[in-house]
This record gives C-alpha cells, sequence and structure tokens, in this order.
C-alpha cells in the first residue's frame, strides 16, 4: 500500500484493513497523519492485536489464574522464610525453660560447688552519718508551656507528687 491509498481510505471511526495497519507500522508520515485523524490508530500502529486471540473472558481467567499463582507463591515463600526464626525462637525457649528449672528446683543446689558463707548484715553505728544532697524545692509554679501532672488529684494530707514536664527548666531540678 502507498501513502496516498492509505491516507484516502482512512476514515474516522472506521477499522482500517490488516494492509492499511502493516503500511501503518512501516511509514511514520503516515502514522502521524492517522493519529492526528484518530488518536486510538497510535495503539495499533505499535502492532499486535487489540482483542486477545481466545477473548477476553479468556485473558481475564489467564490474568487471575496468575494472579493467584504469584499470591500463593509469595504465601509459600513467606512460610519458608520466617520458619528457620521460629525454630530458633523454639529452641531457645526449650533450653531456657530446662536450665531454669535445673536451677531452681528444689535441692538443685546440691553438687553445684563448694558453698559459700552467706554474709550477715549488722546495723550501722549510730555515729555514721551520710551527706545527702537537696534539691530546691519548687512550692509554687505557673508557665504556659509548661505540663503540671498532681498526683493525686484531689485535695489530702497525704504526700502528693507533682512532675513539671517544661523545656525552660534546667535538667537537674
Amino acid at each position: 500500500m502507498r501513502c496516498d491509498e492509505f491516507r484516502a481510505s482512512l476514515a474516522p471511526e472506521t477499522e482500517p484493513g490488516p494492509d492499511a495497519l502493516a503500511h501503518l507500522r512501516s511509514c511514520e508520515a503516515c502514522l502521524n497523519h492517522a493519529i492526528s485523524v484518530d488518536p486510538d490508530l497510535m495503539f495499533r500502529g505499535l502492532g499486535g492485536e487489540i482483542d486477545p486471540p481466545e477473548g477476553v473472558d479468556a485473558f481475564v481467567a489467564g490474568v487471575m489464574q496468575d494472579v493467584r499463582f504469584r499470591g500463593t507463591e509469595k504465601l509459600v515463600d513467606a512460610r519458608r522464610r520466617f520458619a528457620p526464626a521460629q525454630r530458633w525462637a523454639i529452641a531457645a525457649a526449650a533450653t531456657i525453660a530446662v536450665v531454669s528449672g535445673t536451677l531452681f528446683w528444689p535441692g538443685a543446689d546440691r553438687g553445684l560447688g563448694p558453698q559459700v558463707p552467706v554474709a550477715s548484715i549488722a546495723s550501722a553505728p549510730a555515729t555514721t552519718s551520710f551527706s545527702v544532697s537537696t534539691r530546691p524545692v519548687v512550692e509554687n509554679y505557673s508557665s504556659s508551656t509548661a505540663t503540671i501532672i498532681e498526683v493525686p488529684s484531689e485535695e489530702t494530707s497525704d504526700l502528693k507528687v507533682v512532675m513539671i514536664f517544661d523545656e525552660s527548666l534546667p535538667a537537674d531540678l
């Protein structure tokens, strides 16, 4: 087919014949002209059939079969990938259970080595003094950027714990 025959046979919303499609794929000038007339012809110019040879339903069934196959393949691969980690976790838990059961079983201390005498703690003499560093006590504090939490929140005669969260305060306060 020649270019002038192709352009004469090209009409909007008509299906070009196989020889026209072959010419469309081989001639760039006719491809550009055909695209300006009907943009759908650009995809036909790439080659191949628009409809699958077995039909649309068979094509969709094949694609869905591939999707299910790939999903099953990923599931099986994930099971293989995590199975060794689970086996190691089970082995570690069993080992810990056996070792801790052996150590804490009544009478398990026999044969573990020489007995070490246990030290007893005596009361310290009254003359010893300890140096305690005191922190400043905050009686009142108000800030628009601070978060102040008091536990317990109701007024009681018991001890009250106050937590102040403010970025502008020093870290050791």
